[in-house]
C-alpha cells in the first residue's frame, strides 16, 4: 500500500488560499481598529463638551452679584460680557461666583471666573484674588480644543438677548439667562441655556 502526499498544485492552491484569507482578515481588523480609534475619539470630544458645559453651568449656578476691582482699580460689574477680549488677560465672561462650600479658607469665599475662546481651545480662567492688585494675572485652564466658534449671549430683564453685558447706560446687575453656543472644528454646533439666580 502506497501513502498518498499532497501534489505541488494542491500545496500552491492552499497557500494561495491561505495568504487570501490573511489579507482579508488583516484589513477587517485594520477597519476594525480605525473604527475603534475614531469611535474613542468621538467619545473623549463628547465628554470633553460636557464637562464644559457643566463647569459653565455649575459657574452660573453659583454666580453672585457682588462687583469687582480690576488690576486698574476701576470697579467692575460681577459679570461682564465682551464679545471681544482680546488681551493675555482679558475673557468673553467674567463673573463673581461663590466658593466651594465644603472647602475652607481662600476656596471658600467668592471668587473670579471667566471663559474665552483662544485660538480655537475654550479657556477658564481663574484669578487668584477677587479685587485685583495691579499684576494680577489669572491660572488658565485649556477646557476643550478645536473649536470654531465660542459665542455667548444675555438674556436681560425685558426678555432681549444681548451680546454685551451689562448693557450701556443701565444699571449693572445679572442677566436673567445665558446663552452659550459652541460649535467644534467638525461643523457640529452646540447650544445651552443657562438660568442664572
Amino acid at each position: 500500500m502506497r501513502q498518498r502526499g499532497f501534489t505541488l498544485v494542491e500545496m500552491l492552491v492552499a497557500l494561495t488560499i491561505f495568504a487570501l484569507m490573511s489579507v482579508l482578515s488583516y484589513r477587517g481588523l485594520a477597519s476594525v481598529m480605525q473604527t475603534r480609534e475614531h469611535l474613542a475619539e468621538d467619545n473623549r470630544r463628547w465628554r470633553d463638551l460636557a464637562l464644559t458645559l457643566g463647569q459653565i453651568e455649575q459657574d452660573m449656578n453659583t454666580v453672585v452679584n457682588r462687583p469687582v476691582r480690576d488690576s486698574g482699580d476701576l470697579q467692575q460689574p460681577a459679570l461682564v460680557g465682551n464679545p471681544h477680549a482680546f488681551g493675555a488677560n482679558d475673557a468673553q465672561l467674567s463673573f463673581s461666583r461663590m466658593g466651594m462650600a465644603w472647602q475652607t479658607g481662600v476656596l471658600a469665599d467668592v471668587q473670579r471666573h471667566g471663559y474665552r475662546l483662544n485660538n480655537g481651545v475654550i479657556e477658564q480662567l481663574v484669578w487668584p484674588v477677587l479685587d485685583q492688585a495691579p499684576r494680577s494675572e489669572p491660572v488658565v485652564h485649556a477646557l476643550l480644543e478645536r473649536v470654531n466658534r465660542f459665542e455667548l449671549r444675555y438674556l436681560d430683564g425685558k426678555g432681549n438677548w444681548q451680546m454685551r453685558w451689562p448693557l450701556p447706560g443701565v444699571a449693572a446687575g445679572l442677566p436673567t439667562a445665558l446663552e452659550v453656543v459652541v460649535e467644534l472644528d467638525s461643523g457640529i454646533s452646540v447650544t445651552r441655556v443657562f438660568a442664572l439666580p
